[in-house]
């Protein structure tokens, strides 16, 4: 066989599998993309030309500019209160995707196994397979808000683990926890002597309650990786800048794989993240109003129809259950595409305990969420 026994055996993405199926689709209102529906803000958008016109097109440190990593610290000690060393423990990537895997290949050895709750963002156990690792999935449902428990991470544990990957606010529930949630699970943690894998990729779009980071917590620090970028907050998709925080051996573990892989990341990408970070509090704020408003809007409008949904309290998605059509995942979202033109994401890409869910982004306009409502309303309907 031409390719590894593990890329071979490596189940494709379930959301770009299902959005091969929308291409070439017309007057299709497409919900399932995880992307902000907002164009970047322009003093973030003419920072980049700017530093174009100036000639900045050189590479960077592989560790990633010096005033971008102070301002990434210098960010975090104010809105997260905790300290992390520009020099030692800050490391900047193309996309949190890329710091996501980096980590997983700086700390797993061959059989390790890593903790994973699920529903989970479609990369989380490609990437530990990939490392050489071995994903446990910890199954969670609308019962406990697609919240993991400490009971969960425990009795997982005593088999012998690396580490647990913590996605909040949630791709794709839109879940998150607060403080005294973190603190019961950050004791569990602790007790095993596990690794943590912090993704916050979301924080800024926390609309229920402040967001905290593990790291934060006491004694947690040290033992913490934390995952972060501007795509989503700051929606910057395109730019692909993305940071890790941590202790400074795993950070610099992290850099020797990343100056070896992809050397660093696009000059013109960082000096857009310092003006992003530095100036646009005011408008990573409207952005949150606006995924506020229509968070609102779409899960009233789902649970009025018949399709029961939790209240995200973060993130921009609704993961609704579609137990009430009489179809899986799949099916759902294949039929409605094709009858009503409305482009969804099945549960299943998330997890296998996902087959009566689908994942709705409500990163569109207030008018399109409206539409699919409509149309979702009438597929409902044809089918009682």
């Amino acid at each position: 066989m031409r390719i590894s026994k593990c890329v071979n055996d490596l189940a494709p993405s379930g959301i770009r599998a299902f959005f091969d199926l929308v291409l070439g689709m017309k007057d299709v209102i497409s919900l399932g993309v995880g992307e902000p529906d907002f164009v970047t803000p322009w003093h973030v958008r003419e920072s980049a030309i700017k530093s174009l016109e100036q000639g900045y097109t050189s590479y960077t440190s592989n560790k990633g500019m010096i005033e971008l990593r102070r301002e990434i610290s210098t960010f975090l000690q104010k809105r997260r209160h905790v300290a992390y060393d520009p020099e030692e423990e800050i490391l900047i990537t193309v996309g949190v995707s890329e710091a996501l895997d980096l980590a997983m290949r700086a700390i797993l050895n061959p059989g390790d196994k890593f903790l994973i709750p699920e529903p989970c963002y479609v990369a989380y156990g490609a990437v530990v397979e990939l490392a050489g690792g071995i994903p446990v999935y910890l199954k969670t449902s609308i019962k406990t808000g697609f919240k993991v428990t400490p009971e969960q991470i425990n009795e997982a544990a005593k088999c012998g683990v690396r580490g647990i990957l913590l996605g909040y606010p949630s791709n794709p529930t839109g879940s998150s926890y607060n403080k005294k949630e973190l603190e019961a699970l950050a004791r569990v943690i602790k007790k095993h002597d596990m690794l943590v894998i912090s993704d916050e990729l979301y924080d800024e779009l926390t609309y229920d309650f402040e967001h905290v980071s593990m790291a934060a917590l006491p004694q947690m620090k040290d033992r913490v990786i934390y995952l972060n970028g501007f795509s989503k907050s700051y929606a910057m998709t395109g730019f692909r800048i993305g940071y890790v925080c941590g202790p400074a051996d795993i950070v610099g573990a992290m850099t020797k794989i990343h100056q070896y892989t992809m050397l660093c990341a696009p000059i013109t990408g960082q000096m857009a993240a310092i003006e992003a970070i530095k100036n646009s509090a005011s408008d990573v704020q409207a952005m949150k109003k606006e995924y506020d408003r229509r968070r609102r809007f779409i899960i009233g409008a789902l649970n009025d129809i018949g399709l029961t949904c939790h209240m995200p309290q973060g993130a921009f998605y609704a993961f609704p259950s579609i137990k009430r059509s009489g179809e899986n995942a799949m099916d759902f979202a294949r039929n409605l595409l094709l009858k009503q033109k409305v482009a969804l994401v099945p549960g299943v890409a998330f997890g296998q305990c996902c087959e009566h869910h689908v994942r709705i982004s409500y990163a569109s306009s207030y008018d399109n969420l409206k539409e699919a409502v409509s149309r979702i309303e009438k597929y409902l309907k044809r089918k009682a």
